[in-house]
């Protein structure tokens, strides 16, 4: 099995990517204050940029790129070779310096109320904006890109800031996996998926705003943040509304438990687990999506049966009334409005696992081990486990009853909360 790391301290690589981030900084700071800033306006003009980003970062704990604009900002000052025509050889350390000051002074007010950035954040915009100055700065202060004008300059630009997130991406999977335990691969894979989305609009503002501005000068600055904080606007609501939308699933799967066909907290025991089993596993994130809602309804077919099943067990029952169990389950999802795969998912759990799609044979493994750890007292998780290691080979998939070992492993093999 795999363990996890030891509780209280960092695993190796967060503590790497931080002493790495801390070292960087430590040097650039001290070359800028011992050199001086130079082409201040300019510098004060990101900074203020950087700062504003923080200041209106998202306070999503899952959002991908909580802070778009500072972001767009730091890359934009870290690819700046010009400034209305004319160059702004700022160099590598100023660029570090400013976009860390920067962040750090748009983070006081949520530092102030517990909720600023981690450190893990902060090192890894550190290194970002390090590796993308270092890759363009110095060759534009010897006027490399001097003659590369219109398509070619925006091109280059362009190429930096692709490996510059590839590089980003990679030590964000590197850290999760340090941290989580979960499979690298696709960790990585669901990072680069979401350079689809915020990532690259944070590209697109970074390369706008460092061609405007070295055309038109930082008055550009302004114009172009617009789009990005609107873009930031709109996410936000767009946020709240899928907010709203899973409260209403979480209240629909709770029917089951007010009116008595099971433990209080199941489903939502169900749902976490299964969440955890699904990364380890590698799904993907749409997957990811199918699998909470079909595993907080797994149990809401038992709403149409005369007498309840006891404890709402139906691990235990005959396979026929646990399909037919399955089969009005999924018929109430239908008509909640939800994506049919989820419907689907509850309507297969009580299928042979080789029938059922990935989602399904999740929940099917995680609600019989919830059930059968349910009230066993100490020990009671790992005898549920090698009960389900035992069983016929249709009952339960075998990587998933591994996989959810590997997620148990990392905490603790004791039983779930009695309902």
């Amino acid at each position: 099995m795999t363990t996890a790391p030891p509780r209280g301290r960092p695993p190796a690589i967060p503590r790497l990517a931080r002493a790495a981030a801390a070292l960087v900084a430590v040097v650039c700071l001290a070359h800028v204050l011992w050199s001086g800033l130079a082409h201040r306006p300019v510098a004060l003009a990101f900074g203020a940029l950087v700062a504003l980003g923080e200041l209106t970062r998202r306070a999503d704990a899952e959002a991908r790129e909580a802070a778009p604009l500072g972001a767009a900002g730091a890359l934009a000052y870290a690819l700046l070779g010009e400034v209305a025509g004319h160059a702004a050889p700022h160099g590598v350390a100023q660029t570090v310096a400013v976009v860390l000051a920067a962040s750090l002074a748009g983070s006081v007010p949520y530092t102030a109320r517990g909720s600023g950035p981690v450190l893990d954040h902060l090192a890894r915009r550190v290194l970002t904006v390090a590796f993308a100055a270092v890759c363009f700065q110095p060759l534009a202060a010897q006027g490399t890109f001097r003659d590369w004008s219109g398509p070619a300059h925006a091109l280059l630009l362009i190429a930096l800031l692709a490996l510059t997130t590839l590089c980003d991406a990679v030590l964000a999977a590197a850290t999760a996996h340090a941290r989580t335990g979960w499979p690298f691969g696709p960790l990585l894979r669901e990072e680069l998926r979401g350079m689809v989305g915020i990532t690259s609009a944070v590209c697109a503002t970074g390369v706008v705003m460092a061609l405007a501005v070295g055309v038109a000068g930082l008055w550009a600055l302004p114009v172009f943040c617009v789009p990005l904080l609107l873009a930031q606007q709109s996410y936000r609501r767009y946020a709240a509304v899928r907010a709203t939308y899973r409260q209403t699933i979480a209240s629909l799967a709770r029917a089951t438990e007010i009116a008595g066909y099971t433990p209080a907290g199941h489903a939502h025991r169900v749902a976490e687990l299964s969440g955890a089993v699904g990364r380890d596993l590698g799904l993907s994130g749409a997957e990811q999506g199918v699998l909470e809602y079909a595993a907080l309804m797994h149990d809401i077919g038992q709403l149409s049966l005369v007498d309840p099943v006891p404890a709402g067990a139906t691990a235990s029952l005959p396979v026929p009334e646990q399909r037919r169990i399955a089969l009005l389950g999924g018929a109430v999802v239908r008509q909640t409005g939800v994506d049919p795969a989820v419907a689907v998912v509850v309507e297969r759990q009580a299928d042979p696992c080789r029938d059922q799609p990935p989602a399904a044979r999740i929940v099917r493994v995680v609600n019989a081990y919830e059930e059968k750890a349910r009230d066993a007292g100490p020990g009671g998780g790992l005898a549920a486990l090698e009960e389900l290691r035992l069983a016929p080979a249709d009952d339960y998939a075998p990587d998933v009853v591994e996989a959810l070992a590997r997620v148990l492993s990392r905490g603790s093999l004791t039983g779930p909360a009695a309902g």
